[in-house]
């Protein structure tokens, strides 16, 4: 009896802190926003020393206040989930914990508690808090064809250092250290520069021989933009619709409306 009112308390406060279906999941990751935005907002204002020779003693106490918060929310996200070690080593398990590391870690490294912007990854919830089910499954799509196209997005960033490497090579040859292309390495960082589009200035061209290779590389830039585009939106041609409802066991989420367990550790949802 009793370990079957424990186990109701911990869906219950699963739902609560995990799902945004009902009205208090959606009001517990509201308020988590609002936390999250303040105590980025504290970090911003204490790195200006003109402000923080003024507010030293209170910006020091909200920062405490915000990691006491969010520790004993991390706490309770491990101990309402039936695998802990599921969510604690996944993507959002790691910011979770890295929102409250820095604090601690600034009484013995100075410095280190201004790492607690990466609280701010945490508003990547947004998607989960305001119901915005579309746009997770647009992320969610995203990712599987990054992941499907991967080979052949290997293979073009494979043939493009290749291209920097020759072009680079041969701009040194052309140009030579007088002109700014003191080396090889230099020069292939010149290729990359231009090849990409971004065109610092700092190294440029002055033989016409030189300036008509570059503006080839210029050229050549502009259209490989579109290739890596091209590899991901064929992947993207399938769309499927996935819901925001989170495993009790692992955390995890991005499941199929019908789904009844899943597809990553099987338990039922």
């Amino acid at each position: 009896m009793h370990d079957g009112m424990n186990s109701i308390r911990k869906r219950q406060l699963h739902e609560i802190i995990f799902e945004a279906d009902t009205p208090a999941g959606k009001l517990f990751d509201i308020l988590l926003i609002v936390a999250i935005v303040s105590s980025a907002g504290v970090v911003m204002l204490e790195s200006i020393s003109s402000f923080r020779a003024n507010h030293e003693s209170a910006l020091h106490a909200w920062e405490w206040f915000f990691t006491i918060l969010f520790t004993v929310e991390y706490a309770l996200r491990v101990a309402c989930v039936g695998r802990p070690s599921r969510y604690i080593f996944s993507f959002y398990g790691m910011v979770d914990l890295l929102a409250v590391l820095p604090t601690y870690l600034g009484a013995f490294l100075p410095g280190s508690r201004y790492l607690v912007i990466i609280r701010m990854l945490r508003l990547l919830r947004i998607f989960r808090v305001l119901k915005l089910v579309k746009y997770v499954a647009d992320a969610s799509e995203i990712n599987r064809a990054l992941a499907a196209s991967r080979r052949k997005i290997s293979v073009f960033l494979y043939t493009v250092l290749t291209l920097a490497v020759v072009l680079g090579a041969l701009m040194y040859v052309i140009e030579g250290e007088a002109h700014g292309f003191t080396s090889i390495p230099r020069s292939i960082y010149w290729a990359i520069v231009t090849l990409t589009t971004v065109g610092y200035g700092d190294i440029s061209p002055q033989t016409p021989f030189g300036q008509f290779v570059a503006s080839l590389i210029m050229i050549l830039g502009y259209s490989i933009i579109a290739v890596p585009t091209g590899i991901v939106s064929a992947e993207m041609t399938a769309q499927r619709r996935l819901t925001t409802q989170s495993c009790p066991e692992c955390s995890a989420e991005g499941h199929d409306p019908d789904a009844k367990h899943c597809k990553f550790c099987g338990a039922q949802i």
